[in-house]
């Protein structure tokens, strides 16, 4: 079993960065995926942001060029830069996880851009 715990959200100004982390436990394989998704109110919850144990890196078009994504594979840990925040990015941000056909999901952080 795979435990995800987030941390990093809160409230920022449009324009402003927030940092948020993800620190993995549990039965963690050497071959896996992990990374952020989204949701905003009345919204499905999106994909953002997703990086492999390799460092293969894929991004959602609405945040190229403004969040990055990146891990440390010892700390099992995923991290999600984001800059330039717009009220948009308003959301609550879950932590994600993928290995051997099985999924993993935090309980997710609130990030709030006020204009």
């Amino acid at each position: 079993q795979v435990q995800l715990v987030e941390s990093g959200g809160g409230l920022v100004q449009a324009g402003g960065s927030l940092r948020l982390s993800c620190a993995a436990s549990g039965i963690i394989f050497g071959i896996n995926t992990m990374g952020w998704y989204r949701q905003a109110p009345g919204k499905q919850r999106e994909l953002v942001a997703s990086i492999t144990n390799g460092g293969k890196t894929n991004y959602a078009n609405f945040v190229k060029g403004r969040f990055t994504i990146s891990r440390d594979n010892v700390k099992k840990t995923v991290f999600l830069q984001m800059n330039s925040l717009n009220p948009e990015d308003t959301a609550v941000y879950y932590c994600w996880l993928g290995q051997r056909a099985m999924d993993a999901w935090g309980k997710g952080t609130l990030v709030t851009v006020s204009s």
